[in-house]
């Protein structure tokens, strides 16, 4: 079974070999996707700078946490994935045109797999694919899956996936628009799995009780194409604060927020070695940043913008495409869409199911997962300093399980990329306008399919309650 090990230790893992390895040292080995191949030779940089400081000291504490005291850096040089630095992001515009320039041209065709593959990082976001296979729901559809394989971060899952190791995975939502615009690579979007499940921790004692507060800090976000960077920046610009992409050590203004990219699972070692000031990325990390990390919710993104997306489905064009695997690819939505509802009916079990204390899908014991499953105790976190919950109104959860990728909501993602600080060039954005986008990235066959036969999927929060379902105006208010 293709899982991390969950016993403690505290030296790096040895490398694991897995088909479509990229390392150029073992017999596994598949051909790397050209257009995937723009990457530094050094993972930690940003604008073309280095930063020294990004090598983390882990608290032991952590080890038996997170089932891995690996660091970003140690695991990218091990497996030899000289990372995509944030899809491209922590390149320069003339590294990019370098890498597509050098690229071969070459037409590209996927063959067909009908066994689920999936690659997940061990984040909530997974939950409707791993409870999919785990509850046989795949297979009730006559379709076969592999166990998932974890990994721990975006840069090699990406890579993973196109270099066709995975066939069904999850990504942030603005990864496929920088896969498919700024690299050409033949991607779609089918389905949402999740919305909200996010939110922007702080050390209780980093002095930051508001946005306000954020300058002269460090703060870190997963990936510069994601939800998490563009929210964060977009709540501290609407407080006075300008976001920066520059080495740790580089002195700030008083109102500049220096962004930094890290994976998830070193996200809390930081915090609790005071080597960032906060972050913000999907659960359960949140969750465990308020127990083990000395973190403090300052605010749910969920509560900035309503039933927002996080991750969605992602498949290869010809799988989402061709007639001829329709059959195929219907079933494994129908799959997705009975595990979201399973899930929004049995959140503890299915917590409990996914821990460490479980089927250890997700390298963490059952009290974290729980927390990011389940706890959102409103006026809790409506007591300021900080006040995470500002709209309960709205009458959200914590993180919420409903597949339909409303277009409104992509059209709004692209609009903000265009505003948004990432560590490269964002130019490909120019020509693209949300409309298109919105119908070109998007198949909404399969999952419209699979929701019209479960009309239970219309009882999530994050679904409107009035009129059609299918159809929504974003809510962002900060």
């Amino acid at each position: 079974m293709k899982k991390y090990l969950y016993e403690e230790h505290t030296q790096p893992r040895p490398l694991v070999h897995i088909d479509g390895c990229s390392c150029g040292t073992c017999g596994k080995a598949r051909p790397i996707d050209p257009r995937m191949q723009v990457m530094p030779d050094n993972p930690d940089i940003a604008d073309g700078m280095e930063d020294p400081s990004l090598a983390l000291n882990y608290d032991p504490l952590f080890s038996s946490v997170l089932g891995s005291g690996v660091s970003r850096r140690d695991l990218l040089k091990m497996a030899g994935l000289a990372a995509l630095g944030g899809m491209g992001g922590m390149l320069s515009s003339s590294a990019l045109a370098a890498a597509a320039k050098a690229a071969p041209q070459k037409t590209f065709s996927k063959p067909f797999d009908p066994v689920v593959k999936i690659g997940y990082i061990p984040i909530t976001d997974a939950s409707a694919l791993l409870v999919a296979h785990e509850m046989g729901f795949f297979k009730k559809e006559g379709i076969d899956s592999e166990p998932p394989t974890l990994i721990r971060g975006w840069s090699p899952l990406v890579e993973a996936f196109s270099s066709q190791r995975f066939n069904l995975t999850h990504m942030l939502i603005p990864v496929p628009i920088w896969m498919r615009y700024n690299n050409k690579f033949p991607v779609k979007i089918t389905a949402w799995n999740h919305t909200n499940g996010s939110g922007l921790i702080v050390g209780k004692d980093s002095g930051i009780n508001s946005p306000k507060d954020f300058g002269g800090k460090q703060f870190a976000v997963p990936y510069w194409y994601s939800i998490h960077n563009i929210l964060s920046q977009k709540i501290m610009r609407d407080s006075g604060i300008t976001p920066v992409i520059r080495p740790q050590d580089a002195k700030l203004a008083p109102n500049e927020c220096n962004f930094l990219v890290l994976n998830p699972p070193d996200m809390p070692p930081a915090l609790a070695a005071k080597q960032i000031d906060g972050y913000c990325v999907a659960e359960p990390f949140n969750a465990l940043g308020e127990l083990k990390a000395g973190g403090k919710m300052l605010r749910f993104t969920g509560d900035v913008w309503k039933g927002h997306p996080c991750c969605v489905v992602v498949m290869h064009e010809d799988d989402a495409m061709d007639p001829a695997r329709a059959a195929w690819a219907q079933g494994v939505h129908n799959a997705i869409v009975t595990a979201q509802i399973y899930i929004a009916n049995n959140r503890q079990a299915v917590a409990q199911m996914l821990s460490k204390d479980g089927k250890k899908y997700l390298p963490f014991p059952a009290e974290v997962v729980e927390r990011a499953m389940m706890y959102y105790n409103v006026p809790e976190y409506m007591a300021p300093p900080p006040a995470a919950i500002q709209h309960p109104q709205w009458d959200q959860s914590r993180i919420n399980f409903q597949g339909w990728p409303y277009p409104s909501a992509t059209k709004y993602v692209v609009t903000e990329l265009k505003t948004t600080l990432v560590g490269g060039d964002l130019g490909f954005l120019n020509k693209l306008t949300p409309d298109f986008v919105a119908k070109d990235l998007v198949n909404y066959t399969y999952i419209r399919k699979a929701l019209d036969a479960n009309p239970k999927w219309k009882w999530d929060l994050s679904v409107p309650q009035k009129g059609d379902p299918f159809v929504r105006t974003e809510v962002i208010e900060l």
